[in-house]
Formats: C-alpha cells, structure tokens, sequence
C-alpha cells in the first residue's frame, strides 16, 4: 500500500524504467540525479497504490513531450513539470490529490516524482502505457475513450500553454506536438487530469513497482555474477530473441520524433543471423533475417549483455553487445481495441502483431532451429 520510496528504490526504478521504456522515454539519467537532489534536501516521495484513492480524487497525469535525443542535450528544472500542473490547477480551479506518470517508461517514470517534490503530494503506482509509446493517443485512457483535454505546457524559457479542447485524441497529439516541436522538442505537459476512479478502471496499476522490482533484480544479478538478460526476462516474463552486437543506426530528428533503424549482427549461436529494429522513439519492430519476431504493443527491449542496462534508440551505437528481449503486452493493448491504438496499423506498419513470447515458444518447439 502506501509507502515513502527509498533510494535504494529511487535508483533501482532507473533501471527497471529505462528497460520497460522499450527504448523510449528518454535516458533516465539525468532525472534519476534531479530526485536524488531534491531527496537531498529532505524531500520525501510517497507512493500509494491506485486502489487508496477516492473515485472523486483528482490526479495530475504528466510526462515530458519530445524527441529523447534533445533529452540528452537540455538538461531538465523539476519545477518545469510542477509548473505544468500548477497551471492545469489554475485553469480548471482546483489542485490535484496525488500525481501519476503518463508512461512508465525512462526518464518519464520521475516526472511525478519531481512534480511531487515541489508540490508535497503523492505518487500513484501506475501510469497509462505500461512502457513507452510515442503519441499522445496511445494509452489505455484513450482506449478507454476518456476526455483528451485540456493540456498544459511549461517550456523552461517561460513558454506557457494551455490547450483548451480538441476533437480527438489523434488532434491532441497533432497540437502539443507542434507546440512541441516550437519548443526545441522538448516541453513538460500535465494531461488531461483523472479521478480517482478513472485511475482505478483504467490505468496501468503498479507499474512504477514493477519497473523497482526489475532494477533490483538487475542489480542483484550483478552482484550475484548471474546473466543479467535472463534475470530481466524471470521476472519480467520474457523471453531472449537474440544477441549480437550493433553495426550500424541511421536516426533522424523529424516532427518531434527520433526515428530510423538499427542493425544488429548475430554472434554466438545466433552467428550469421541479422535482426533490424525500427523505432519512432521506441522499439516498434523487430525484424530477423527479414521476418518479424516481434511488434508493437509488445515491449521490445534492447539491453547491454554485461551489465543488462537498457540501450535507448538515442544512445545505440556502432559495436554494443546486446541482448534483444521480448515481454508481452497486457491485455489492455493487445486485444482488438487496444490494436487500434497501439497496434503495426497505428505506427503504419502494414503487419500483424507479433507476439514474442508466443513466436519464441514456436521456434524453440521446431527441432533444429533457434530462430
């Protein structure tokens, strides 16, 4: 239930959040050092879980909008995503009970620990994606057909917005990008807030403890000197897809959106084998030898073999020994509705989803292959 998050916790949710963030969500790191100094000031972070809310709480939903590369490059102020709720509090007249992240993945799973630092309210453990998607309109709230406005905007230059209303979820993401995008790709938003009970219906619960229990479990691997991969995959569910290293990635920052394509080349007993990845700031596909072995909404997570920390699709680079794991999505995004959101179709891949977990038990059953 409610619990005050230690730094043990703190740094183990960098871990776990940049692997789920299936390559998005932006590197972790420098929010990751944002908490750890407001914690240093005396600052305290408590969790409580979705189910202690009341159906009529108001509950600030935020995350930071943009391309994760300019991430690396503009360092980020706490009060950026304070302010954004400040700001949704002024415009519909009311403070908020508690904060929640929009997607757990990477950097965005502290947003609202910093907002909560700043303005002495709780953390929810869940978000509304269970990992990272690119859009707006790709969270089980808007599955859900909840209201998408209004949206508040912070640029640390002292850009302000508020978007009142739009028809769509697909025309929110269109306009706080664009605003996005004017703003250097980078912006801190507050969505359009929840109640207690929407929280309760439709997010993704505790989210923020199983990215806690995944960096632990990472960290223990290490000192324990086990493989690190197939610790991630224990208790995460998953399954390895593929180890190789990295030969080559062609990226391009465009419309707000980091997107392009990396090469992987087999090693071990995945030698002479090629696997691409496609991202639009996430891991969208997965490709080996030509054949897809894994899409959205499936978490797709590139991690570094020795140490398993996550490789973002802004940090990838020429020689990385990696690890290719596949997790299932839940339910929520992988049935017919949810596909509609979060699916090939939507990132407009004309493909059916592939479930890695599923193709991986195949392949093994086939006598003689690994693929």
């Amino acid at each position: 239930m409610s619990r005050l998050l230690t730094a043990v916790d703190v740094d183990n949710l960098a871990i776990g959040a940049w692997i789920i963030g299936t390559g998005g969500g932006g590197n972790p790191y420098i929010n990751h050092l944002n908490v750890q100094r407001l914690a240093a000031t005396g600052r305290t972070f408590e969790m409580i879980d979705p189910s202690e809310l009341a159906d009529d709480a108001r509950v600030a939903v935020v995350s930071t909008m943009g391309a994760p590369v300019v991430m690396q490059e503009r360092l980020q102020d706490s009060r950026d995503v304070a302010r954004a709720i400040e700001i949704m509090a002024d415009y519909v007249g009311h403070g908020f009970d508690a904060v929640m992240a929009n997607e757990i993945g990477g950097s965005n799973a502290f947003q609202p620990l910093m907002a909560a630092a700043h303005l002495g309210i709780p953390v929810v453990d869940a978000d509304a994606m269970g990992r990272a998607y690119p859009e707006a309109q790709m969270t089980s709230f808007s599955i859900a057909g909840l209201q998408p406005w209004p949206l508040a905007l912070v640029d640390p230059r002292g850009i302000e917005s508020v978007i009142s209303h739009v028809p769509t979820w697909k025309w929110m993401e269109r306009a706080s990008r664009a605003l996005t995008v004017e703003c250097g790709s980078m912006a801190a938003t507050c969505k359009a807030p929840r109640t207690g009970a929407e929280v309760k219906r439709w997010s993704v619960a505790h989210s923020m403890s199983w990215a806690i229990e995944i960096g632990a479990t990472v960290r223990r691997a290490r000192t324990e000197h086990t493989d690190p991969i197939q610790a991630v995959c224990d208790v995460a569910s998953g399954v390895e897809l593929f180890r190789g290293k990295i030969v080559d990635v062609a990226r391009r920052t465009t419309g707000g959106f980091l997107r392009g394509r990396a090469e992987l080349e087999g090693l071990d007993r995945w030698n002479g084998c090629r696997v691409d990845l496609d991202f639009q700031n996430e891991w969208l596909v997965a490709w080996l030898d030509g054949v897809p072995i894994a899409t959205v909404p499936h978490l797709i997570c590139l991690l570094d073999v020795v140490s398993g920390e996550a490789i973002g699709t802004e940090t990838a680079r020429y020689g990385q020994r990696v690890a290719l794991i596949g997790i299932d999505a839940i339910e929520l995004f992988s049935d017919e509705r949810g596909l509609r959101f979060v699916g090939p179709s939507a990132m407009g891949y004309d493909l059916e989803p592939v479930a890695p977990v599923a193709i991986a038990r195949h392949r093994a059953a086939q006598p003689g292959t690994h693929r």
